[in-house]
């Protein structure tokens, strides 16, 4: 298991255990979650996260769904670009005909 450390910015220190680790002491690990999130790593890359479950609902409670307005309001300003779809003159539209004889 490493060291708990701290990024900077996180009020609550991260331990990181390896899949073995974890697998050969998992109350360790529990225990190390009751203190702040505890990470699980695979081959070196972080792949899971274990916290308690008060720290889940949390979590949860700030991310509410956002809707398609909200979602839409919050994409960058795109008036400046210029955008000139080029002329489709050649292109004959007709209804198809869907009759058969």
């Amino acid at each position: 298991m490493n060291a708990p450390i701290a990024p900077g910015g996180l009020a609550a220190p991260i331990t990181t255990y390896s899949s073995r680790e974890f697998t050969r002491d998992v109350a360790a690990a529990k225990r190390a979650a009751a203190n702040g999130p505890v990470f699980i790593t695979d081959r070196g890359e972080p792949a899971y996260a274990l916290l308690t479950i008060e720290e889940y609902h949390r979590l949860k409670a700030g991310s509410k769904p956002r809707s398609l307005l909200e979602v839409m309001q919050s994409l960058p300003d795109t008036s400046d670009i210029e955008f000139e779809p080029p002329r489709l003159d050649d292109v004959v539209l007709r209804v198809p005909d869907f009759e058969t004889d």
